[in-house]
């Protein structure tokens, strides 16, 4: 459990910051509750006003791991993009509105209760099939219905945890995995063919749709699903989706559009509570430390945030011994105050875009490797170095690991 925190414990300047940015840290939020007593009793007040009941509904690229491997950022932007606006779209036309920015190759949609269950997983059904004609990769679906918190754009709260994981982790492509509670809102004659398949701590048992009617409907294609790229960028990658495989194409893109950049992804630990809503405001309080830290180490090494997004913390930089530098004295400053991290640092092409609500975002396979190292393959307390970050800096104490994600054979150095 984290003990109080005061706001004199930041940089005077990080509360003035014009954040609040769509699928980043509320500060806002956070500011009320560092005023407050920080008791339960504050904790619940101030989530109530942000409580919102439906479903939570995400999904995730399967065997994108592989296909970075074998194909171009652009390439890869251009396949991702498609199924993304077919979730957005047939997410709309059954009265879903979408959550945060979609850079990567995951979506996530809000649906009121209101909506009734069998639509939606009729919907589902039917975004599953119209993937499986027009895309060239598949995505996973997961569904949980219950009561989560919207702030600055996001949705938090352990069940909102608890879905993206499952989505991001366990559910395969063309697979749509459902919670109890979604199941329990269906009418007694749903007529969709249902498989359990376990069950999850925070969501109870789980089910796999097997089968089961397909909605019929006209998308809501007047509106885009929420881009994080310019509109000149996002006419070159409609331009490329329709001659994918088109090197010329692919390299007037690259070239206009992506920097080398040493990319430093660090993930930091997540603190327990006796309460679930002082845990929330807890683990938001840590990660406004780790954006806190970030901007008072980057003047010295040269480097830039692009962003803080609940545990995770991205910067770029463009000397490979000054992101080295960054990591180091980042995890000790973390160490020193009782919190684990885990740092992967990659490097290669990647593309930074400016959000239109403020803040950053970016996409790249550096950013793809520095996650898989530290966050899926590392262990806490430990930095990660690429192959081609090793070559390039002084660390000697580094030792070699081999790991395989999603098939992919990866080296890196872990000191």
């Amino acid at each position: 459990m984290v003990s109080k925190i005061a706001r004199t414990q930041y940089s005077p300047a990080l509360f003035d910051l014009a954040q609040d940015i769509v699928g980043g840290l509320p500060l806002r939020l956070l500011g009320r509750w560092l005023e407050s007593d920080q008791t339960e009793a504050d904790a619940l007040r101030l989530l109530a006003a942000c409580r919102v009941t439906g479903f939570n509904v995400v999904s995730d690229s399967a065997g994108l791991t592989r296909l970075t491997a074998e194909r171009g950022l652009m390439e890869i932007l251009a396949i991702i993009d498609q199924p993304k606006s077919i979730v957005h779209d047939f997410g709309l036309a059954i009265g879903g509105e979408s959550v945060g920015i979609w850079a990567a190759d995951n979506t996530q949609m809000f649906y009121p209760a209101a909506v009734a269950a069998e639509r939606l997983l009729a919907a589902l059904l039917a975004v599953q099939d119209e993937v499986g004609r027009r895309c060239a990769i598949k995505i996973g679906l997961a569904a949980h219905f219950g009561d989560f918190y919207s702030a600055s754009g996001g949705l938090y709260g352990d069940a909102s945890d608890a879905v993206e994981e499952l989505g991001e982790n366990h559910v395969a492509g063309d697979e749509i995995v459902v919670s109890q509670a979604v199941v329990d809102r269906l009418p007694p004659a749903h007529g969709f063919d249902l498989a359990a398949i376990g069950e999850q701590a925070e969501l109870g048992a789980l089910w796999r749709v097997v089968d089961g009617p397909r909605l019929s409907l006209g998308t809501a294609k007047s509106k885009r699903y929420p881009i994080p790229y310019s509109d000149a960028f996002y006419a070159d990658l409609a331009r490329f989706e329709g001659r994918l495989g088109d090197r010329e194409l692919a390299r007037e893109m690259t070239d206009k559009y992506t920097r080398h950049k040493v990319v430093v992804l660090i993930e930091r630990h997540g603190h327990d509570a006796d309460s679930r809503a002082i845990a929330l405001f807890d683990n938001l309080s840590l990660s406004a430390m780790l954006k806190d830290a970030g901007l008072r180490h980057l003047g010295d090494a040269h480097g830039d945030e692009v962003k803080v997004s609940g545990p995770i913390g991205i910067y770029t930089f463009d000397e490979p011994a000054r992101a080295l530098e960054f990591a180091r004295a980042f995890r000790r400053e973390l160490a020193a105050g009782g919190i684990e991290c885990r740092i992967g640092v990659d490097l290669g092409p990647v593309l930074v875009f400016d959000l239109a609500g403020g803040g950053k975002d970016i996409a790249g396979m550096p950013v793809n490797i520095a996650s898989k190292m530290a966050q899926d393959c590392g262990e806490w307390g430990k930095l990660y170095l690429s192959d081609r970050v090793r070559a390039c800096v002084d660390a000697a104490d580094f030792r070699e690991r081999r790991f395989s994600v999603s098939g992919v054979e990866l080296r890196a150095f872990e000191g």
